[in-house]
């Protein structure tokens, strides 16, 4: 990444919850507007060539604290971010605002939209870990291998996957999501030796040679060839892998692999975190608590 976008990536990065809403921005900024941009400008040494806008702030409730959605740009790439402010003006908050008279869990669930997404192990089972990911994505990798090593162990868990390619700083990865959703929809079942064979094969994988590499697994797989390629090319592949992503911006997806674990958030490839998940939703459903 270029050097430009190390310090939009801190600024980014380090703040947890993001919205991809888009507020009306008045004719002018009023000065608070103004004054939010100068001190994101001055505190991560932004010049003119990244532009910032940030939304008319919004009032939560009686919370006492407004909101705004930040929109970065460069030549590299965008991103957008929630951040929140005290009403006098004078604080500037950054992190993840929780609601306490809500179930978190559950309203992650009931956003997740899993439709058409591969499902491996018992369909049935009582833990759900919704994995999103991104095929190019090397902690993606990681995951992958520890998942292989872990779910054995979890016959109460199912693992269903979600494309989020990031486009932006991964040039192959939307070409192996698409190949997933073609590899899915001939064979449900081959997609889960298409996710094995994308992830042990990372590294062999670039965007020159992207397209020969999903052909060959295809054949590999039995898969019709003919049918195979005309889905990589379709508008049906291309939506399903945009509602995917769609589905990831609603739950506020920020970097991959970010998994749901009964909707408990978890982001990266920590198997001890995970392991300790679904270790205490088991621990809940024995002792009959939800």
């Amino acid at each position: 990444m270029k050097n430009k976008l190390r310090p939009i990536a801190f600024l980014l990065f380090a703040i947890s919850v993001a919205s991809f809403a888009h507020a009306q921005q008045p004719a002018t900024p009023s000065p608070l507007q103004k004054n939010i941009e100068s001190y994101l400008r001055r505190s991560f040494a932004l010049g003119s060539d990244v532009q910032i806008t940030v939304a008319a702030p919004t009032e939560i409730g009686n919370s006492g604290l407004l909101e705004t959605n930040i929109d970065v740009k460069t030549a590299q790439g965008s991103d957008k971010v929630k951040m929140y402010i005290t009403k006098d003006g004078r604080y500037l908050l950054r992190g993840e605002l929780s609601d306490l008279t809500k179930d978190p869990l559950a309203e992650n669930t009931s956003r997740l939209d899993l439709s058409k997404s591969p499902v491996l192990g018992d369909p049935k089972a009582s833990i759900t870990i919704v994995e999103f990911a991104d095929f190019e994505c090397p902690v993606c990798r990681n995951l992958h291998d520890a998942l292989r090593g872990l779910l054995p162990n979890y016959p109460q868990v199912k693992l269903i996957f979600k494309d989020f390619p990031i486009d932006q700083i991964h040039p192959w990865a939307r070409t192996a999501s698409l190949a997933g959703r073609c590899t899915y929809q001939q064979d449900p079942a081959t997609f889960w030796k298409f996710y094995d064979f994308i992830y042990d094969k990372q590294d062999l994988v670039s965007a020159a040679n992207v397209y020969d590499k999903v052909l060959d697994f295809a054949g590999q797989a039995s898969l019709n060839q003919d049918a195979f390629k005309a889905c990589l090319a379709s508008p049906q592949a291309t939506a399903e892998v945009d509602a995917s992503l769609a589905n990831g911006n609603l739950l506020e997806v920020r970097s991959t692999p970010t998994l749901f674990v009964n909707g408990r958030r978890l982001v990266g490839a920590d198997p001890h975190a995970l392991q300790q998940y679904i270790d205490y939703e088991l621990a809940q459903q024995k002792s009959g608590k939800k």
